[in-house]
């Protein structure tokens, strides 16, 4: 799959932890960011309903806030009957990759409170 987005967030003081570095939970709004840019940025994804079922980070580099702010670049690594698997990582500003992973979303059905099969037009413009 090709579609990706970066976006660049700047850091604020209450995204630090008492060690200096930017909180563990603080990661998961990032990748939330990201994931919301890229469907925004693809035609017919944004508007579908979906469920965070999973997410995986692997922390590799610290980011503090003298780095100033970090690149979140967001990918649709697969497209499944019911779900999608996004790829991201969290870039500082000197290049390091700080963190990477993965998070699947699953197509969810508000009337029914339940997993449903993604549309040919979704499918279309995650593959897009």
């Amino acid at each position: 799959m090709s579609a990706e987005t970066r976006i660049s967030i700047g850091l604020r003081w209450r995204d630090m932890d008492m060690l200096g570095h930017l909180n563990q939970a603080v990661y998961h709004e990032l990748l939330e960011e990201g994931r919301g840019a890229l469907l925004l940025s693809m035609e017919g994804a944004a508007s579908f309903p979906f469920v965070l079922v999973r997410v995986e980070l692997d922390y590799r580099h610290e980011v503090r806030k003298d780095h100033g702010s970090v690149e979140v670049v967001t990918r649709v690594e697969r497209v499944g009957s019911k779900s999608i698997t996004i790829g991201h990582e969290i870039v500082r500003g000197d290049g390091v990759v700080a963190a990477e992973g993965r998070s699947v979303l699953v197509a969810w059905d508000p009337h029914a409170r339940s997993s449903r099969e993604l549309t040919d037009g979704e499918r279309a413009a995650l593959a897009a």
